[in-house]
This record gives structure tokens, C-alpha cells and sequence, in this order.
């Protein structure tokens, strides 16, 4: 299994609440990154492609639940 395979799981995992602070952590990350690239001090670049599509990852699962939610009343 990969990194990203263990991340996607454990992200399933969690609910709403749990989805939204997960989503709130990696764009406090994201911002922290960006400010270490402005100044010079940030050492892994890839770092921020990682967080990006971290946050694009929770953003997924956040609409698919919501689908899943509107699919499931209706029928």
C-alpha cells in the first residue's frame, strides 16, 4: 500500500466534523509553507504540491459525500 492509499483511507474514515478539521489543518500547512517560501527558509518544495492535493483530496470526499447524501434521500 501506498502513503497516498493509507491517507485516502484514513480519510474516508472520519466524518463530517472530522473532514472539515482535517481540511482546516492542511490549509493552516499550506499557508505556513507559503510563508517559508516567501522568506527562503523552505527546504521541500514538493511539500506544497503534497498539501495542495491533500486539500483537493478532502475536498473530494467532502462532495461525494454530499451527493451521496442528496442521491440517497431522493430514492
Amino acid at each position: 500500500m501506498t502513503k497516498r492509499t493509507i491517507e485516502v483511507q484514513q480519510l474516508r474514515e472520519l466524518d463530517d466534523i472530522g473532514l472539515e478539521e482535517a481540511l482546516r489543518d492542511r490549509r493552516q500547512e499550506l499557508l505556513q509553507l507559503r510563508l517559508q517560501r516567501a522568506t527562503g527558509q523552505l527546504e521541500q518544495h514538493r511539500r506544497i504540491r503534497e498539501i495542495r492535493r491533500g486539500i483537493a483530496r478532502v475536498h473530494t470526499l467532502i462532495r461525494a459525500r454530499a451527493i451521496e447524501d442528496a442521491t440517497g434521500s431522493v430514492g
